[in-house]
């Protein structure tokens, strides 16, 4: 395209890819990276506060007449940027049962150790799960195996973590719900024990879930289906 000048050109310059950019940009990116910079991230060496935000968790086991009370404690990384951040810092466990005091400082102490480290401490969940007590383990209400006592503090702990956003809860979309509940209403027409008791929130005749641990698994359209996850044999 042709332009026509309607005067003399007095002077001209060439624009460089590395010339300065403008001031307000240099001011901007150089706030943006000083606040990346100043991200601060959990590690051993932050300071505990003065106050922490906690949650309790009650624990009532058949092991025990008493229940155990799961505190976790959290701090809040920097708090009001984008970097805002919720983890976890500490834990304490309390009980009027005595019987296993030693195990469970020994075992807060090493977690809070551990959640002070900083970096990825969901493992933590997983290995307490992966705990199972030589005598046997027990159904907790809502039809979930426990196979430890330890494996249901790490519930709490898991629990917890879902809470805080460190792990991702895998939600079932509405159309499984949907189906789910409607298969579910099928089979409870069965005959139920003629007490009416049930120590699960599951249809009566159910089997353990592999993979929620809940007792929460029957036979509908030929196919083996927790009512809890959804986990399917056939896909």
């Amino acid at each position: 395209m042709t332009i026509k000048l309607g005067s003399k050109i007095v002077s001209y310059s060439v624009t460089k890819e590395d010339e300065e950019k403008p001031e307000v940009e240099v001011q901007t990116s150089a706030i943006t990276e000083n606040e990346d910079s100043n991200v601060v991230h959990m590690h051993e060496k932050v300071e505990r506060p003065e106050m922490l935000l906690g949650s309790t968790y009650k624990i009532k086991t058949p092991l025990s007449e008493h229940s155990l009370y799961l505190t976790i404690n959290d701090m809040i990384l920097n708090p009001g940027t984008k970097h805002e951040l919720r983890r976890p810092f500490e834990i304490f466990i309390n009980s009027k049962n005595m019987d296993h005091f030693q195990w469970i400082v020994a075992l807060t102490r090493i977690i809070s150790a551990v959640f002070r480290k900083g970096g990825d401490v969901t493992f933590l969940v997983d290995e307490l799960h992966s705990v199972f007590d030589p005598r046997g383990g027990y159904f907790k209400k809502g039809g979930k195996y426990m196979p430890s006592l330890v494996a249901e503090l790490g519930d709490a702990i898991e629990s917890h973590m879902k809470l805080i956003g460190l792990i991702k809860d895998d939600e079932m979309d509405e159309h499984q719900l949907k189906l789910i509940a409607e298969k579910r209403a099928q089979f409870e027409v069965k005959q139920k024990p003629a007490d009416g008791s049930n120590a699960s929130d599951f249809p009566v005749g159910s089997q353990l879930c592999n993979k929620c641990s809940t007792k929460a698994v029957i036979k509908m359209d030929g196919c083996m289906t927790c009512l809890n996850c959804g986990d399917s044999k056939c896909g």
